[in-house]
Order: structure tokens, then C-alpha cells, then sequence
């Protein structure tokens, strides 16, 4: 064989090796659920947040200390703990994403992506009002 023929091989070789190394930090989205079942391993959570329960944030005590709980579309529940600040506008978020850990009887949580309400829901006739432009 040629040198490059083995070098080629190899790159070809290196490539899988770092492609299979990827598929294993993929995460989809889980229930809470099934969250629960695979504690300690890195999930996205599709949620709402529970307002029946507080949210507990001193942000003069520790700003870096959010507590809430919340409910996934299956009723399932859990308190969640994120050790940032509290995202601007989470609680009139219709749907939350937060990336992390179920860490015992809490979800140990990364990073939170809101959702933002439609400013449609309200108003169904809204789009009914918008004046309709075709362009060729």
C-alpha cells in the first residue's frame, strides 16, 4: 500500500472514532420520569413551572440560588435547583427547557430555555388583522 493509502485510512479511521465519541453526549428529550430512572445522566426536560408551589429566590441572601418545581405534560413533578441568576420573565414562560441532572429527589439543572408565550394566544383574530403582502 501507498503512504497515502495508510494515512488516508487512518484520518478515516480517527473520524469514526471522534463521530462515536459525539453520539454518546446526544441527549434527547426526556419525561421527568424517565428522567428520574436515568439519574445522573445528562437530559432535557420539556416542562412548566408547578405555581402552586413558591418559587424561593433571595437574590440579596444568594444570587445564585434558584428553587422551583415543576411538571411535565404527564404529570409528573420534581424540584429543581439551578445555581444562577433568576431568568428575566421565567414565570410568564409557557414552557421551560432545562438541561442537567435528576441528583436524588431534585433535578440539578445547567442551563434553562424559556419558551415564549405566542402573542397570538390571546387574541385568535390577531393574524386576521395583519394586512397579507404577496411578492413575486
Amino acid at each position: 500500500m501507498k503512504k497515502t493509502h495508510i494515512i488516508l485510512l487512518v484520518m478515516i479511521a480517527a473520524a469514526i472514532v471522534v463521530l462515536i465519541s459525539y453520539t454518546g453526549d446526544l441527549s434527547s428529550y426526556e419525561t421527568i420520569g424517565s428522567a428520574k430512572q436515568r439519574e445522573g445522566k445528562f437530559v432535557n426536560l420539556i416542562v412548566k413551572m408547578d405555581k402552586s408551589v413558591a418559587v424561593q429566590y433571595d437574590p440579596v441572601k444568594d444570587p445564585n440560588l434558584l428553587q422551583f418545581n415543576v411538571q411535565d405534560s404527564l404529570g409528573g413533578k420534581i424540584a429543581v435547583v439551578y445555581h444562577n441568576t433568576m431568568p428575566t420573565d421565567m414565570e410568564k414562560s409557557e414552557r421551560l427547557v432545562l438541561k442537567g441532572k435528576v441528583q436524588g429527589d431534585h433535578f440539578e439543572c445547567s442551563a434553562i430555555v424559556m419558551k415564549c408565550p405566542s402573542k397570538y394566544k390571546d387574541n385568535p383574530n390577531a393574524m386576521k388583522d395583519q394586512p397579507v403582502t404577496i411578492s413575486n
